[in-house]
């Protein structure tokens, strides 16, 4: 059998090249990594920038959607009416 004897020159170089490239390899994922964080984030905004317009233009032409709003979040009541909270 033919043994394989591997120069120190090649050893030298590979080690050589991971000390050059290997930083900025870990660079490129962590940066690879806060991208697709920022794309995932970035998506979730549009949603809910969406949801927020929607939102707007219900309460600009609905007002039983406003009266509901408002009574929902701010607890206002028609005059006559008697609030009534319920805790749990």
């Amino acid at each position: 059998m033919a043994k394989i004897r591997i120069k120190p020159i090649y050893i030298g170089a590979a080690i050589v090249l991971i000390v050059l490239f290997l930083p900025g390899y870990a660079k490129f994922m962590e940066l690879r990594a806060k991208n697709l964080y920022l794309e995932n984030e970035i998506k979730r905004l549009e949603n809910e920038n969406t949801a927020l317009n929607k939102e707007k233009a219900q309460l600009e032409e609905d007002m039983d959607y406003v009266e509901k709003v408002a009574r929902e979040s701010m607890g206002v009541t028609r005059e006559g009416e008697i609030p009534i909270k319920l805790e749990p």
